[in-house]
């Protein structure tokens, strides 16, 4: 039978992971709610910035750069919305920087790799923007086999996701683009649902889907819109906001996802350890009471044996 310093010494150990678990829950709980608001207070915003850009694109005509002013990448409107055939892809993977997070990680990675094997079957070949530690962990022994290229990774952006942090990533993916390394840029990150559910996703950045756009100028007649100053001027402010803002969103989206997650696998743990504890101090009370009967009948035969 098991010794009783053994069992002790597990049950304070799984105290121990117990005061852990349950204190990893309580500060995921907190932080939830907040990105919880944050996610559904900027979807309306999102919603609406699409619906618009949609409207604004079916009521311009040509696209020209020649009197603007391009300092950056993603000031190139012209160059960020053309369309060519696609040969490489840019994929934003976001992930978290710590792990206890149940199979937050592990689905987003999944993902990631089985859309690099789908372009690889295409003959199109991907460059990755990796967002956590866990993400460029994991994928960077994964592009040996694959033959895909981590390209940039960021860490700080995984902890406090912002509107700044956002557009340096667009920026870079912007400059890809423009440069004609990569023909199309995706996302691949987790849509919150609730504190129970999520779902991996990828969305599409670029180039845009011209396909809705069509469909819904045929079908609904926008009023005439008036441009102040000027159209292109307008496109150069809207299209990095726009591209900018589904980084944001999707980032917002990952952190809420990323502390749901970790909130229900911390309470799972912690609930694990209570039933261990349970069932461990039941087997030290067996082994504790089997160990004085043991002592009781070696005193009684003793006993018996001095008085025959």
């Amino acid at each position: 039978m098991t010794n009783l310093k053994d069992i002790k010494n597990r049950i304070q150990s799984v105290e121990s992971t117990k005061k852990i678990t349950r204190a990893m829950k309580m500060v995921a709980a907190a932080k939830v709610k907040k990105a919880e608001s944050t996610v559904k207070a900027s979807r309306p915003f999102t919603t609406e910035l699409n619906t618009m850009f949609a409207k604004l694109l079916n009521s311009v005509g040509s696209y020209s750069a020649t009197s603007l002013k391009i300092k950056q990448a993603i000031d190139n409107y012209p160059a960020l919305l053309s369309t060519r055939e696609i040969k490489s892809v840019a994929l934003l993977v976001i992930t978290s920087n710590k792990g206890l997070a149940g199979a937050y990680n592990a689905n987003v990675v999944r993902k990631t790799i089985n859309t690099i094997s789908e372009y690889n079957k295409k003959g199109i070949k991907t460059y990755l923007f990796v967002v956590g530690q866990k993400g460029i962990s994991a994928l960077k022994r994964k592009c040996k086999e694959l033959g895909c290229d981590i390209e940039k990774n960021y860490l700080s952006i995984a902890n406090n996701p912002t509107s700044e942090g956002a557009y340096m990533v667009a920026e870079d993916l912007a400059d890809y683009y423009v440069e004609g390394k990569v023909d199309k840029i995706e996302v691949i990150t987790t849509r919150f649902k609730n504190m129970m559910s999520y779902f991996v996703e990828n969305w599409e950045v670029l180039p845009l889907d011209r396909t809705s756009e069509k469909a819904d100028k045929d079908s609904v007649v926008e009023p005439l819109m008036e441009f102040e100053p000027d159209m292109h001027h307008i496109l150069q402010k809207v299209v990095p906001m726009y591209v900018t803002n589904i980084i944001y969103q999707s980032l917002l989206e990952a952190q809420a996802s990323e502390l749901a997650s970790r909130m229900t696998a911390m309470s799972a743990a912690t609930t694990n350890a209570e039933k261990m504890i349970s069932e461990l101090s039941i087997e030290y009370n067996k082994t504790r009471q089997f160990a004085i009967t043991q002592e009781i009948i070696e005193v009684v035969s003793g006993a018996n044996a001095q008085i025959g």
